[in-house]
């Protein structure tokens, strides 16, 4: 098989369905503001995923909109954006990205990290691990799990708050530091599972993965993510500007 023509056909597809899935946001301002779950005042917002989302947050800071539990990173870029935008709103932000997690680990604390906050709008960035963490040894999970492990979290998530608004954030890595050709193409193909389960259950997608590939007109991958995984300052406030820019709020 010609694993060049199998990366441009990762490639095709996953341009096709994050422009989808942008698309389903921006052709429709007046039907987002209108559909269930669109934020309002006192709003719950949730940021869920790994170690990006996590950022070094402080896990025994549970309260809403403190800054030592919502770490260094994206969350606490946009919730301090939403936070000074929206001084009467009384919105509530929380930050319960772990370190190290895959998507089995988010659907064995989904209950008491998701669903127990009744989030308005929850965020999910996950699936770097569920490689890297198999690249080391650790994990024998296939693409195939992948998939269905987050399609699965994902219908848990619409049964059980069916006006929740779900925004699902493209995985992504930058070719440098311990990133290497041994992840690909099962990187891309996992990514663009991803995409696809966020397309068919009618999602919102945030595409950072071709947020920094395009990001690298300007300056080199280890700019905007050092090992290749984790954004630097300039990453998370690309994401940041990226993800708020997308889902409109």
């Amino acid at each position: 098989m010609d694993t060049k023509l199998d990366r441009r056909d990762l490639m095709r597809a996953s341009l096709a369905l994050a422009a989808a899935g942008s698309a389903t946001v921006i052709q429709s301002g007046v039907a987002a503001e209108q559909q269930p779950g669109t934020l309002t005042p006192e709003s719950t917002i949730l940021f869920q995923g790994d170690s990006i989302t996590d950022a070094g947050r402080d896990r025994k800071a549970n309260s809403a909109n403190d800054a030592r539990g919502l770490g260094r990173g994206y969350p606490m870029l946009i919730a301090s954006g939403l936070l000074g935008d929206h001084p009467s709103s009384k919105l509530k932000i929380y930050n319960r990205g772990i370190s190290g997690n895959k998507v089995p680990d988010l659907a064995a604390r989904w209950q008491e990290d998701c669903l127990d906050l009744k989030p308005d709008l929850v965020s999910i960035l996950i699936g770097v691990n569920d490689i890297w963490h198999k690249l080391n040894g650790k994990y024998e999970g296939t693409v195939a799990d992948y998939e269905s492990g987050l399609r699965e979290l994902l219908t848990r998530t619409q049964e059980t708050l069916p006006k929740t608004r779900i925004v699902i954030c493209e995985p992504f890595v930058l070719r440098c530091g311990a990133v290497n050709d041994k992840w690909f193409p099962e990187f891309d193909q996992r990514r663009v599972a991803c995409l696809e389960v966020a397309r068919r259950m009618t999602l919102e997608i945030v595409p950072f993965q071709q947020m920094f590939n395009d990001a690298l007109a300007d300056a080199p991958p280890q700019y905007w993510a050092g090992d290749g995984v984790h954004p630097t300052m300039a990453g998370h406030a690309l994401m940041a500007k990226t993800w708020r820019e997308t889902v409109g709020i």
